[in-house]
């Protein structure tokens, strides 16, 4: 026996606009990772140097490393800020974090992987709250 796919019902489902309480709570815990790393950034970018100093003594990383990596975190959380491209931001971010994570985690410092982790945690889940095509594409449950 077999089935025609044109004959199965059609299902529809019907969007509902997000809360305004899940935009702004979304807002808020997005604004966390972009704000840090932002400030990160400017940092690495100006050459702070107790910056420069963790990066290459603590780290690991050639001096000239800052700069690059500065621009590669500052565009990464300004395409996170910016809703057009946010996941494409968001993308960026968690690349940016896990090789942060990566770097500690090498170092031996394992406890300071939290924090990128926590960064990248807060950046989904800002996201998830704040822009429906995520909640589409990452449903919490599902309808029976």
């Amino acid at each position: 026996m077999t089935t025609n796919i044109l004959d199965a019902p059609i299902t529809t489902t019907t969007e509902t606009a997000p809360k305004k309480w899940a935009i702004w709570s979304g807002r808020a815990l997005s604004s966390i990772p972009t704000l840090m790393l932002v400030m990160s950034s400017v940092m690495k970018l100006t050459s702070n140097p107790k910056m420069i100093d963790m990066l290459t003594k603590a780290m690991g990383y050639p001096a000239g490393a800052g700069f690059a990596i500065g621009l590669l975190e500052l565009a990464s959380a300004v395409l996170y800020a910016i809703p057009r491209t946010a996941v494409l931001g968001a993308v960026f971010m968690t690349g940016f974090l896990g090789g942060a994570i990566a770097t500690h985690v090498r170092v031996g410092d394992v406890g300071g992987a939290a924090v990128p982790f926590a960064l990248a945690v807060l950046a989904w889940g800002g996201l998830f709250l704040r822009d429906e095509r995520v909640r589409a594409l990452l449903p919490l449950r599902r309808d029976a």
